[in-house]
């Protein structure tokens, strides 16, 4: 009885730059920002349930989390501000995984997730400027966006948010204002505005 072959185990995303990204084993010359940009504006956070005709894209969450980043440290060089844009940019080939999914999947994940964002850092030459002070301070940023966006895009309470999201602190500053008008861009707006960051801050 003839074998029937089996179908090669593949474990790389092809781009639409022309570039095969190996999940398993990153290289950083396999990693373009345009494709980067492509795939975040066409993640939805909070698996989409948000409020408006567009959702709300991991690209325009990563400028969200930059602009926090600056309000809580107007100085920040631009290889932090370039680690806050990119912060999540694994998920431009993972999709954004809701918190309590990653906590049921476990420290695999992260183990995963982390490879593909070191060679991120390491093709944009910052992995070596983000010491762990900063990625906390970043991490700081990405929560208190995320306590926002579960208010005014995603149906939290005030209430719901505080217990389960990180609330600003007076030591943080005041964003109330400043981002209450948080509203989702198309994904063509969302890449666009990406990409222009991006570019404006390897000009500095």
């Amino acid at each position: 009885m003839q074998e029937i072959a089996k179908k090669p185990v593949r474990a790389w995303q092809r781009m639409l730059s022309g570039r095969r990204l190996d999940l398993l084993n990153p290289e950083k010359s396999d990693i373009e920002i345009e494709d980067i940009a492509h795939g975040l504006a066409r993640v939805a956070r909070w698996n989409g349930q948000t409020f408006g005709p567009h959702a709300f894209s991991v690209a325009e969450h990563s400028l969200f989390v930059t602009d926090i980043l600056l309000k809580l440290k107007p100085d920040a060089p631009v290889s932090w501000q370039l680690g806050a844009l990119l912060h999540d940019a694994p998920e431009y080939v993972i999709g954004d995984l809701i918190s309590p999914f990653k906590a049921a999947i476990g420290a695999d994940y992260k183990v995963f997730e982390l490879k593909i964002l070191d060679a991120i850092h390491q093709r944009f030459g910052i992995a070596s400027d983000l010491t762990e002070n900063v990625q906390q301070l970043i991490k700081r940023a990405d929560e208190i966006s995320a306590f926002y966006e579960a208010i005014y895009l995603a149906g939290f309470s005030l209430d719901e948010a505080t217990l389960y999201f990180s609330a600003p602190t007076d030591k943080d500053g005041d964003f109330k204002n400043w981002i209450s008008s948080l509203e989702a861009l198309s994904v063509s707006d969302a890449q666009v505005k990406f990409l222009e960051r991006f570019h404006q801050l390897n000009e500095i």
